[in-house]
């Protein structure tokens, strides 16, 4: 962010728009670029969870409980009842359970990054970064990372197909690959063709979610982020070049309106993803 006071809007946001990286991305996929500001701050704030669920969970009382312990069994509730609903195998929510509550909090904190001032950690980073002999590039909302939710939806569908083998057995499921959503046929050739057939649609099916899954957190918290850039340069142009006054009034009444609405954005984003995961997890269970 050096000399961000002479950047155009467009500079600005290209440059709010570039990751902490290891190296410089040479094609569209590149699996040796590693995102660190995404890896970091996703870190950290798994560990924040972790660590507020230890503590909760370390001062539970039997008797009656307080704000925050009530706020967390709410939320525990609210989950498991979610889980009971799509997964009907109680040995199988002993795990699918607590992964979805941990799912929803890592990716609601993770959401909640977009809630701090756009320039905060930029600004502490424009100073502190290039001083230990790294880029001046930081974004801090892991979401708005294609990298991060594609990771969380591969780790979704991993999970399906260990529970589709788990649940239907290597064969019962390889079955299933060949004869869904079409059936099969008596006749040898029909067979092998609507095998083709259904195997290609299966594939195209995990595909599909898998991708969609991912892409529709990123697009929402990508501008979300997009969208609190500009306001922020909607403030800096009315300080700077209006003087102020009115106009800056507006960006303040845009920025709070933006922010509460999105309050609710991340929140259900969270939700969403958690819900997907566990219908996902759900149709492993089930025999088409």
């Amino acid at each position: 962010m050096a000399a961000e006071g002479t950047l155009t809007p467009g500079e600005y946001i290209r440059h709010h728009l570039v990751h902490l990286s290891n190296k410089k991305q040479e094609s569209i996929v590149d699996f040796s670029v590693i995102n660190v500001d995404s890896v970091v701050v996703s870190s950290v704030l798994g560990l924040i969870m972790c660590v507020v669920f230890w503590l909760c969970a370390r001062k539970a009382t039997a008797g009656v409980p307080g704000r925050f312990q009530a706020a967390v069994e709410i939320l525990v509730e609210m989950v498991d009842n979610q889980a009971k609903s799509v997964i009907h195998n109680a040995t199988s929510r002993k795990l699918i359970a607590p992964m979805a509550l941990a799912v929803f909090v890592w990716i609601f904190l993770m959401n909640f990054m977009d809630m701090v001032p756009v320039d905060l950690l930029p600004s502490i980073w424009h100073s502190a970064g290039p001083a230990m002999g790294f880029k001046d590039y930081l974004r801090v909302v892991p979401t708005a990372d294609l990298s991060t939710t594609l990771g969380l939806s591969f780790s979704v569908l991993a999970l399906c197909l260990f529970y589709n083998i788990k649940i239907k057995g290597l064969g019962g499921w390889t079955h299933e690959l060949v004869t869904a959503p079409f059936g099969t046929s008596k006749n040898p050739i029909w067979a092998l063709l609507l095998g083709v057939v259904n195997f290609l649609m299966q594939m195209i099916e995990f595909v599909a979610k898998t991708v969609s899954h991912g892409m529709r957190l990123f697009g929402n918290m990508f501008a979300g982020e997009l969208v609190f850039m500009l306001i922020a340069l909607l403030g800096a142009y009315a300080t700077l070049s209006l003087g102020g006054g009115l106009f800056f009034v507006g960006h303040l009444i845009a920025g709070t309106v933006w922010t509460l609405f999105h309050i609710l954005v991340i929140t259900l984003q969270a939700f969403i993803f958690m819900m997907l995961a566990l219908i996902y997890l759900g149709q492993a269970h089930d025999a088409h």
